[in-house]
């Protein structure tokens, strides 16, 4: 997930294409509840750079992109943006050299909330495993492959007692495939930030 990239001051300008390479694999029945989130991590310190703003550029057209609170932003599924060979403008508050691409495959805002039925976790688990197995093909034996859910969170929160144990100290909640597989549903205090896979490699 190298992407190309050159830094102008506290600026990076980073092909289009390059991001168009990664979100048209979500462009799939079977995936459409992931998206990937790009953001840019810093190399000295555990954290994501501040950005500060984010568009897409083409010689007509200047496309502002919303940058979340987690410093990460996405970007359409446009082939006319490639074909126009647009431009992702990211504007920093960092020193752009010392901030690397990283690429997230995260939910969907939209499936985060408090109450999740069993029905639910599944749908999100096996959206996981469909990625990962389209993305492994003949080579899958080689292909990292989802084993579970990971449910991240912006404060602190109080869990009741069978699910205490499953929380690292990251303060994630992570959910096995052998505990989803159980017929039973999550309620949780606050809603997620995000979810995404515990990956198995």
């Amino acid at each position: 997930m190298i992407l190309c990239t050159y830094a102008i001051a506290d600026t990076l300008e980073v092909q289009y294409s390059s991001f168009y390479s990664h979100v048209k694999k979500l462009d799939d029945p079977d995936t459409n509840a992931l998206r990937f989130a790009f953001g840019f991590q810093h190399i000295a310190e555990n954290r994501l750079c501040h950005i500060i703003r984010a568009e897409i550029v083409t010689q007509k057209q200047r496309l502002p992109l919303t940058v979340e609170n987690n410093e990460r932003f996405t970007v359409p599924t446009d082939k006319i943006l490639k074909m126009a060979k647009a431009q992702v403008v990211i504007e920093l508050d960092d020193q752009a050299n010392r901030c690397d691409m990283s690429v997230q495959l995260e939910t969907l805002p939209s499936f985060m909330k408090t109450h999740y039925s069993q029905d639910d976790l599944l749908l999100l688990f096996h959206q996981y495993q469909a990625f990962f197995d389209e993305m492994g093909g003949f080579l899958s034996f080689m292909m990292p492959s989802a084993d579970g859910l990971s449910f991240h969170f912006d404060r602190e929160i109080n869990l009741p007692d069978r699910l205490q144990s499953l929380m690292n100290k990251e303060g994630t909640l992570d959910l096995s495939k052998a505990w989803l597989m159980q017929p039973k549903g999550l309620k949780l205090p606050h809603k997620p930030i995000r979810i995404t896979a515990i990956i198995k490699k």
